[in-house]
């Protein structure tokens, strides 16, 4: 069995891997802090279609398998647990 990511999957994870280092690794810490819920963070990741990659695309989702979605949650969680989180959930 085959357990490599295709290369839409790989190009995913990088798109979200930068996301994460540039949108959420810089307010981190300041929001491990100030128990800060950021909002505009959560539009951001929600612009970026990640709240909607398992539904299909009849209701608005990306129709992506949960391979995908574990891999956003995956690089969401090398930067900042709290927002892979709030994506599984």
């Amino acid at each position: 069995m085959d357990f490599s990511l295709t290369v839409e999957q790989e190009a995913f994870r990088q798109t979200v891997r930068d996301f994460a280092e540039k949108v959420i690794g810089p307010r981190a810490e300041e929001m491990d802090e100030t128990g800060e819920f950021p909002v505009d963070i959560v539009l951001q990741m929600g612009a970026l279609g990640l709240f909607g990659l398992p539904f299909p695309e009849v209701y608005g989702g990306a129709g992506a398998d949960f391979t995908t979605l574990c891999v956003a949650i995956e690089e969401l969680a090398r930067v900042d647990s709290s927002m892979a989180i709030t994506l599984e959930a």
